[in-house]
């Protein structure tokens, strides 16, 4: 994913929720959101790259949730890594944050620069890792406290325009009211909001060392560059509710293909599980 904005533990009713866009390049082969297997037997709730076999975020029913952004640098080599493998991993282990970084200090490197979020809803444990961090000599992890937090193609909280606004339409839809049609308002402002195809001022965008036509692009929530048959291949709102120890997850995707028209749904892709908290 390309951007991302997430609310944990900001709302007793919603204790989780996720919107994000996943960008890449038109032609990269991808499964839509489902429920499917591991060779090992784990069941995993994604969608995924057909390439390298990761996925871009992801969630299991014993509560293990993770996602990623890469982060843009002006030239880079291909990684003999792909980070979607991250995100499998996390999912099908059962080590805690600070174990499973250790087990990537190796080999950190040989991914490309990525910003890696880790769930464990189970342990109510959140924790940030990135490969691209000033001062780390490889990994550098930071355990999220409940509140609400932006991602795109920096480092956590970036202040990048769209990062900014999708963080204060969270906000805002978070104070949207409780019930059945407190969730679909929620959800609403969401879709909208990553169907954003407003470009930043150029005097707003970011300088990260890619020439200026493609950085102004990029700085949509929804992006398109058809020049380089690159954009957001899908949107996924993730939506956890709770009535004491019971929660309701979930998720929907809707994938993009070319010509996709702002704010109209492509092909919808929707999966659903309960979970009991400790």
């Amino acid at each position: 994913m390309c951007l991302v904005a997430f609310a944990i533990g900001a709302s007793t009713r919603r204790p989780l929720v996720i919107a994000a866009n996943r960008d890449e390049f038109l032609e990269r082969p991808t499964l839509p959101l489902a429920r499917w297997k591991t060779a090992s037997g784990q069941e995993i709730l994604s969608g995924r790259d057909l390439r390298a076999g990761g996925t871009w975020l992801g969630i299991t029913p014993g509560g293990r949730v993770a996602f990623l952004t890469n982060v843009r640098q002006a030239t880079s080599e291909a990684a003999p890594r792909s980070r979607g493998e991250l995100v499998t991993r996390w999912l099908t282990s059962d080590a805690d944050a600070a174990g499973f970084v250790a087990g990537l200090e190796e080999n950190g490197a040989a991914f490309g620069g990525f910003n890696l979020v880790l769930g464990d809803l189970r342990q109510k444990a959140w924790t940030w890792v990135t490969n691209k961090y000033a001062g780390a000599p490889v990994l550098h992890a930071q355990a999220l406290a409940p509140g609400l937090y932006g991602l795109s193609n920096a480092g956590l909280d970036t202040p990048w325009p769209k990062t900014v606004e999708l963080k204060r339409v969270l906000s805002a839809a978070l104070q949207s009211g409780d019930g059945a049609a407190g969730d679909e308002s929620l959800q609403a402002l969401l879709w909208t909001a990553l169907g954003n195809r407003q470009r930043a001022l150029p005097a707003d965008l970011p300088h990260t060392g890619v020439p200026a036509d493609l950085e102004e692009a990029l700085s949509s929530a929804f992006v398109e560059v058809p020049g380089r048959a690159y954009g957001t291949r899908c949107s996924t709102v993730l939506l956890a509710t709770a009535s004491g120890r019971d929660w309701d997850i979930r998720l929907e995707e809707r994938t993009h293909g070319r010509g996709a028209i702002a704010g109209a749904a492509g092909p919808i892709h929707r999966e659903q599980l309960s979970f009991r908290a400790p």
